[in-house]
């Protein structure tokens, strides 16, 4: 069996560790939780004839007073970068985040996920964005951990980049 490190990053609140739970435990709980440091979890899945551990390490969330602990990234094989689709400043945070990852364990397989994606009316983020994001090598699937859309994709599809 093969194991591998994954990181949940990005800006505080954008839903991190709902995807987790939605993903490990198939659950969504309304209640607001911050993650201080990191919280992981265990999920076993298969991928073609591989069977792999997703060892997730669900790191505290960014913002302008806690960035994040790149010692966390060592052995990290691969990461989910999250975005809130309501809240255009958690894309910017994204960025950041990618660079500084990349500049400390460099270009590690990865998806940016544009979560709460079912909060229709109070999306801040428009579609040409997204749209030019994926033009220039972007891989995006958009999620909600609260209906559960798009987790088990995001999932899957980081847990394939990664054995391929």
């Amino acid at each position: 069996m093969i194991q591998k490190k994954i990181c949940m990053l990005g800006a505080f609140s954008v839903g991190k560790t709902s995807l987790v739970q939605r993903f490990v435990q198939n659950i969504f709980s309304e209640k607001y939780h911050t993650t201080i440091g990191v919280k992981i979890d265990k999920k076993t899945v298969t991928v073609g004839s591989e069977t792999l551990t997703m060892v997730l390490w669900d790191l505290a969330g960014d913002d302008q007073y806690n960035t994040i602990q790149l010692s966390y990234l060592r052995g990290a094989s691969g990461y989910l970068l999250v975005a809130d689709k309501t809240r255009s400043n958690t894309l910017d945070v994204a960025f950041k985040i990618r660079q500084r990852v990349e500049d400390s364990v460099g270009d590690i397989p990865h998806l940016l996920l544009f979560n709460k994606w079912d909060l229709t009316g109070k999306w801040d983020i428009d579609a040409k964005a997204i749209d030019d994001l994926q033009h220039n090598g972007w891989k995006i699937i958009k999620t909600s951990a609260k209906t559960g859309m798009g987790v088990e994709e995001a999932f899957q599809t980081l847990a394939a980049k990664m054995i391929s």
